[in-house]
């Protein structure tokens, strides 16, 4: 064969294979998306995930279910993920502890770089919680407290790697406070000992801890977004009382397997945002005390970024370990 032929036969499949290629993501998606929790379900992302999915299955005209893959602090789904195919059919749908676990864990399942974000679907304050009957009316209160007897104060959370115990922990740290970590296997537990006066206080999502708050069983002295919640619009932030600058968030985000392909990527990012405009899941959303967001995967890659060293400096100084 002639160095003609040879080459117009190769740039002949090159162009058939770049055709095929296209047609596949054109086409997609032709087959049901897998969403993958790593959480247990029941739990506030599983209950979002399930909300978002099914209106993106909506969006997209295919079927998208839930796989909850729950263990590890995320890490097992998270992995799962990681080593699937790169081909949009299987997303992760995270939550905070994917930025807290590198720092907590020896060694992750999964390398870094193996996944790459789709777009942050919601943020959620979290309160700072006391009994109904506390002596601590404001956050001020609170720190005086601690100020005065350094030891004594103590706070609960659902575990190390959860955001209320580094919620807590960089609190602690950026007033300079000596106070007690109290951990629990879970927030229930640590909510129910708080509003019964054994744990003086901790941080609980608005969505687990308002219904409590509204009926009275607990005060909320605080929330840890820069602005008001508005389902807790009487509530001062963190912020604008004794920490300028503090924040911590519960959030939700979407990624996929690292190298998925521009255009399904692009096509999975733009459903989703239009999902999250939605008069339904926003109110869904809301109802949870959440804000609902969407990004492009750039804006959420930079706010990991952020996340990361937040939290990585919360965890050396704390010198935190896994319960």
């Amino acid at each position: 064969m002639s160095s003609f032929k040879f080459s117009f036969a190769r740039r002949t499949v090159v162009a058939a294979l770049a055709l095929a290629a296209f047609a596949a993501h054109a086409a997609y998606p032709d087959r049901t998306i897998t969403v993958v929790v790593p959480y247990a379900p029941g739990g506030a992302a599983d209950a979002v995930a399930r909300v978002v999915s099914a209106r993106l299955g909506a969006k997209l005209g295919a079927t998208v279910i839930v796989d909850n893959r729950a263990g590890a602090s995320g890490t097992i789904g998270a992995a799962y993920v990681a080593k699937a195919a790169p081909d949009g059919y299987t997303v992760l749908y995270d939550a905070t502890p994917y930025s807290i676990n590198p720092h907590l864990f020896p060694k992750m399942p999964f390398a870094a770089g193996a996944l790459q974000p789709l777009s942050l679907v919601l943020l959620a304050p979290n309160a700072l919680i006391v009994k109904a009957d506390s002596p601590f009316k404001t956050v001020n209160d609170l720190v005086a407290k601690a100020k005065a007897q350094p030891g004594k104060v103590n706070f609960a959370s659902g575990g190390s790697g959860t955001v209320q115990r580094l919620a807590s922990e960089l609190f602690r740290q950026k007033l300079g406070l000596d106070m007690v970590h109290v951990p629990y296997k879970s927030g229930g537990p640590a909510i129910t000992d708080v509003m019964g006066g054994q744990v003086d206080f901790m941080f609980a999502t608005v969505a687990a801890s308002y219904p409590l708050i509204s009926s009275g069983k607990l005060r909320a002295l605080a929330v840890s977004s820069p602005k008001r919640s508005p389902r807790l619009p009487d509530v001062p932030t963190v912020a604008e009382t004794v920490i300028p600058g503090y924040e911590a968030f519960e959030w939700n985000g979407m990624l996929l397997p690292a190298r998925t392909p521009k255009e399904i990527t692009e096509k999975l990012q733009r459903a989703l945002v239009e999902v999250l405009k939605e008069d339904e899941v926003q109110k869904r959303l809301s109802d949870l005390g959440a804000q609902p967001v969407g990004s492009t995967p750039e804006e959420f890659a930079t706010f990991l970024r952020r996340e990361d060293a937040k939290w990585g400096e919360v965890v050396r100084k704390g010198d935190i370990k896994l319960d």
